[in-house]
């Protein structure tokens, strides 16, 4: 495997921070990683959880206030754990394709442009290495080395005009599955006590499992952000809560309607 590209990886790294590979490896316990987090599994799933328990403990509940018999509670909570896990695993695919191909429309506008202008694209990543800062011959230097390899031509320019990485579009597959089985996992949390019991004892046990697992979706939410874990849960209990209220109220209503 050609080592062009890391080089000039490296010398990227090295224009834009003004560091020398000697700073680099002097410190180089000052190295951090990312997540990646423009996939789109990992947000699929955060939001397939959180929406299969909110969505579910609000039908439970609204379903619950009309009656409050373990069958009829059953029936609509499982319908919409289906519907819903495959309503959001077919929209999380449509999302995560459409913008998989939109990024490789742009790609290849961009791959045939290094091709047929490379005069002129080099030009324009040296302008935007001036504008980072960076001085106008270094700026050059800097760009024409990118373009010397049109694979890293391409990374770079994706990463710096279009802000992707070329190497992590997203899979509408994966999203899709992930969507569609953190969806379900969230959804048969406040099902779950009406396999096994029925009326006020049910409906409390939903309500404080739903509760329950919306701080847990919020803490692990900010663990993954790095937010306030108090303030990230906290505010998806309260999400949660004024769902339940909501649909509790509009069961009530129904329920004391149809009576």
């Amino acid at each position: 495997m050609s080592t062009q590209p890391e080089h000039n990886r490296r010398a990227e790294d090295r224009a834009v921070d003004g560091s020398s590979d000697d700073d680099h490896h002097g410190h180089s316990h000052m190295v951090h990683h990312h997540r990646d987090v423009q996939g789109g599994e990992a947000r699929a799933a955060v939001f397939g959880v959180s929406d299969g328990l909110v969505s579910n403990v609000a039908l439970i509940l609204g379903v619950a206030a009309a009656s409050t018999e373990a069958s009829s509670v059953l029936v609509a909570g499982v319908s919409g754990l289906l519907a819903g896990a495959a309503s959001m695993a077919a929209g999380e695919y449509v999302s995560v394709k459409a913008q998989a191909e939109l990024v490789e429309r742009e790609l290849e506008i961009e791959r045939r442009s290094i091709v047929e202008k490379p005069a002129e694209e080099t030009r324009e990543l040296s302008r935007i290495y001036e504008r980072r800062g960076v001085a106008r011959e270094q700026a050059d230097a800097l760009a024409s080395a990118m373009m010397a390899d049109p694979d890293v031509a391409l990374e770079v320019h994706a990463r710096e005009e279009l802000g992707v990485d070329p190497d992590a579009v997203g899979q509408p597959v994966n999203a899709a599955i992930s969507s569609f089985v953190a969806f379900a996992i969230g959804a048969i949390i406040p099902l779950a006590p009406w396999f096994f019991a029925e009326g006020d004892g049910a409906i409390v046990a939903s309500v404080v499992l739903g509760l329950v697992a919306a701080a847990g979706v919020g803490t692990l939410l900010a663990v993954f952000t790095e937010r306030s874990k108090i303030r990230t849960a906290s505010r998806q209990v309260a999400i949660a809560a004024a769902a339940c209220l909501l649909t509790w109220l509009i069961g009530t209503a129904l329920g004391t309607a149809v009576a």
